[in-house]
This record gives C-alpha cells, sequence and structure tokens, in this order.
C-alpha cells in the first residue's frame, strides 16, 4: 500500500491502532529475562475464547500473531469493542488497584499466538522500570481515545455512516488494502455497529 492512501485515512473507531510492542524494548535485559520466565506461549484455534468478561485476570496478553475481537457481553446482543491485529496488548485495564477480573471477552478470528504475561510481574515491571510505565500508560490513553470514537460513531452516525466507519477501519488499520478478505460475520458487523443483522444485510 503505498504511503498517500495511509496518511489520508480518516480517523475510524473500530481498532486501536498504537499497540505495536515496542514497549517491550524500554525493559533492560534482566527485565526482559524476567518477563520471559514469567511468559508462556499458547496457540489458538479459529474461534477459540481467549480470555472471558468476569473471570480472574491473572495475565496481560500480548497477540504476537492473528486477529481477535474484544467484546462487551449482553443479551441479546454483544457489543464488540475493537478488531485487534498482531503486535497489540489485551487486558492491560483490568489491572488497575481493586479489580481482579477480565472487563470484556476476546475470541479469535483466525488462528492466533498469544503470549500470557503473569500480571503481578507486569505491574512490577511497570513498578520500576518508569519509561516501561510511561509507555503503558500512553498506550491505555491511546485506547481511551478510540473508545470515545466507537461511542461517537454509534450515536451520532446513521447506520450507512456506522458501517462505512468499520469498512475503512478494517481497509486501513487491520488489513492495510483496499482489497482483503473480510473474516467477520453479518452478525459481527452488527454488533461492531450497533445494528441488527438484518441491517447490516440491507
Amino acid at each position: 500500500m503505498d504511503e498517500p492512501y495511509e496518511s489520508n485515512l480518516p480517523t475510524s473507531s473500530c481498532a486501536t491502532h498504537v499497540y505495536d510492542s515496542p514497549c517491550f524494548a524500554l525493559l533492560t535485559p534482566e527485565e526482559k529475562g524476567i518477563l520471559d520466565r514469567q511468559t508462556v506461549t499458547i496457540t489458538y484455534k479459529k474461534g477459540e475464547t481467549i480470555c472471558k468478561q468476569g473471570t480472574f485476570a491473572s495475565n496481560v496478553m500480548f497477540l504476537e500473531k492473528g486477529l481477535v475481537k474484544i467484546y462487551l457481553e449482553g443479551n441479546p446482543k454483544n457489543l464488540i469493542l475493537t478488531i485487534t491485529p498482531s503486535g497489540q496488548l489485551i487486558g492491560v485495564p483490568a489491572i488497575y488497584d481493586g479489580n481482579n477480573t477480565f472487563l470484556y471477552s476476546v475470541t479469535t478470528y483466525v488462528e492466533s499466538v498469544v503470549k500470557m504475561i503473569d500480571v503481578a510481574t507486569f505491574k512490577q515491571l511497570m513498578l520500576q522500570n518508569a519509561s516501561f510505565a510511561y509507555r503503558i500508560l500512553n498506550l491505555m490513553n491511546e485506547n481511551t481515545a478510540q473508545t470515545y470514537g466507537r461511542f461517537f460513531c454509534l450515536t451520532q452516525k446513521h447506520l450507512h455512516g456506522r458501517l462505512a466507519d468499520i469498512l475503512i477501519c478494517l481497509s486501513g488499520r487491520i488489513f492495510k488494502s483496499l482489497e482483503f478478505d473480510l473474516p467477520l460475520s453479518r452478525n459481527d458487523l452488527g454488533e461492531l455497529t450497533g445494528m441488527s443483522t438484518e441491517s447490516v444485510i440491507r
């Protein structure tokens, strides 16, 4: 994809695009060793649940490879918050003091490789490495800004605008191409846009 297309993309709200792992480069060799010893790598098949909303948050996850959806479970419909490509951290919002559960569920769209980082180790590295902690804070602030964009899209745009916003985001932020195979179902598109499946089909 050429550079002009990338630079002219409008701001969209389906994906956080700043999580890309440079924060780990801020760790010292000793800290990286500690992290490695407290990390396990798991491969998930398409459609498997990585974590479930309301369960104990014992890990922070780094999506090494794959594509997942992060969503709030509801009745009768879920609400997809973001579509997350590889190179991103997952579960960071659950590590604040006073909370010990995941705030959302995560399910794979394709086969995905996830590094599970012990949450206590992750917190300790934040406490002892200010540069690392500052980077994580920036990531969380970017995620908050993305959430505001999602709310604006869902509450202020008409149905066609919501769907257009998602398609632009998928093209520019996830697949980085004008042409791509869409792994999302019509139901997924409905959960992303706050629309019924029937409205998405129309």
